[in-house]
């Protein structure tokens, strides 16, 4: 049976020892977690149809070809005929759930991360040299010289290796002061060297895509959600048992003091 930490009376030893043991060895988070999704999954029924979508689905991720495969998998991870049905179905379930329950909600998520979700591609040189990056600038600018040939000659970081060319990559993943001046810049655009830490860097944006509301971004946008709701619900479950630990804790027994201490650590 789950550990359930709505439920369980706190003065059961053999409680506290299952989480105790499940947070000592770093289990307690993805174990309640599973539970939950399990709990979630079973809260939507598949029709027949979906049931066999599902099921191929399974078979295809899992490359199991055959039902000699499938029981192979089951013998394997010690699963009853009742508990393979249940994994085969809880990926179609928790999609649906997600799709009921966020899909809504998906444009106004969008809307919210939009800045983060456009898309960039540019030409950098880092430098350590002040002096050498404003040359290496001057000579593309006016044109003595291929910014993609000096990247793979002068550069000093890992964009060496791909002749000075970052991305497609998400705007916001770049530091956030290259971010702002990349955002104002004009495709083809070389831009002066500035500084950034302990780097010079010169950069010329070769393309910006800004991110649309397409098929896909909403399906993003409803799994980010999904996910979101799921783990305050974790975060919510794994204080309720950091509490129940706690009202077993007395100061004198340093065995037990060590017991929170665990369930914290898993967070």
């Amino acid at each position: 049976m789950p550990l359930n930490p709505d439920s369980a009376p706190s003065s059961s030893d053999a409680f506290l020892a299952s989480i105790a043991d499940l947070a000592r060895i770093g289990l307690i988070e993805p174990y309640v977690r599973a539970v939950l999704l399990a709990e979630q999954a079973a809260t939507v029924t598949l029709t027949p149809e979906q049931d066999v979508q599902a099921q191929q689905a399974f078979c295809q991720q899992e490359q199991i070809r055959d039902a000699a495969a499938l029981q192979a998998y089951a013998t394997a991870r010690l699963l009853t005929p009742q508990a393979l049905e249940a994994r085969m179905r809880q990926p179609l379930q928790l999609h649906l759930l997600a799709q009921r329950q966020f899909a809504p909600k998906a444009e106004a998520r969008f809307l919210q991360r939009k800045s983060q979700l456009d898309r960039v591609v540019y030409s950098l040189l880092r430098l350590r040299d002040a002096g050498l990056a404003r040359e290496l600038y001057l000579r593309i600018q006016e044109g003595e010289a291929n910014f993609a040939d000096l990247a793979a000659e002068f550069a000093e970081g890992p964009e060496q290796a791909t002749r000075g060319i970052v991305g497609p990559v998400p705007l916001t993943q770049a530091h956030p002061l290259l971010v702002d001046r990349l955002r104002t810049a004009l495709p083809g655009s070389v831009l002066e060297p500035f500084p950034i830490e302990s780097w010079w860097l010169v950069v010329r944006l070769e393309s910006m895509t800004p991110a649309s509301f397409d098929e896909a971004t909403a399906a993003r946008m409803t799994q980010e959600l999904f996910d979101q709701s799921i783990a305050e619900e974790v975060d919510r479950r794994l204080e309720r048992f950091r509490s129940v630990l706690a009202l077993d804790q007395s100061p004198e027994d340093d065995a037990q003091k060590q017991i929170p201490n665990a369930a914290a650590s898993s967070t």
